[in-house]
């Protein structure tokens, strides 16, 4: 998972940077504002909807049909895979969102609409590298505790 957290963290900085900068990544053509809002749109809707599915399709469908402990091992595959392509496109829609709405020159709404995208960013990547990890290492031990006995 190093080469993809380099990958996501260069990701984050060209958002960044896009944000507060927009001008510095080109001149502002028609041709690449539309490319811009139709990445925006595909990269949020496709963790919106990757989001639904995983929690109120796939997971329940999941959590009837496995037993617990392939429940848990799917999850815990399933989770890192699942919160990188999330965060990976949470960072392009707050870049996309930021080269078209510049903060210096954006409302109120768009600055609020900014500001809920990198909050989802920055608590999806708090699942990624946080609570992933621990709820992995924890579902292990008590699999071992019951299994290894």
């Amino acid at each position: 998972m190093g080469w993809m957290t380099r990958f996501l963290t260069a990701i984050a900085f060209l958002a960044v940077g896009v944000i507060f900068s927009p001008e510095t990544f080109g001149s502002k053509s028609a041709k690449i504002t539309t490319f811009v809002r139709l990445a925006h749109l595909l990269c949020f809707s496709t963790a919106w909807g990757a989001a639904l599915w995983v929690t109120f399709i796939g997971g329940i469908i999941m959590f009837k049909n496995l037993p617990r402990h392939q429940f848990g091992n799917l999850q815990s595959k399933m989770f890192p895979a699942y919160f990188m392509m999330v965060g990976i496109c949470c960072a392009v829609s707050v870049g996309c969102f930021g080269y078209t709405h510049p903060w210096k020159s954006s409302a109120t709404a768009e600055k609020y609409q900014l500001g809920f995208l990198v909050a989802a960013f920055v608590f999806n990547l708090t699942n990624l590298f946080v609570f992933t990890p621990m709820t992995i290492e924890v579902t292990y031990f008590i699999f071992c505790l019951h299994n290894c006995a």
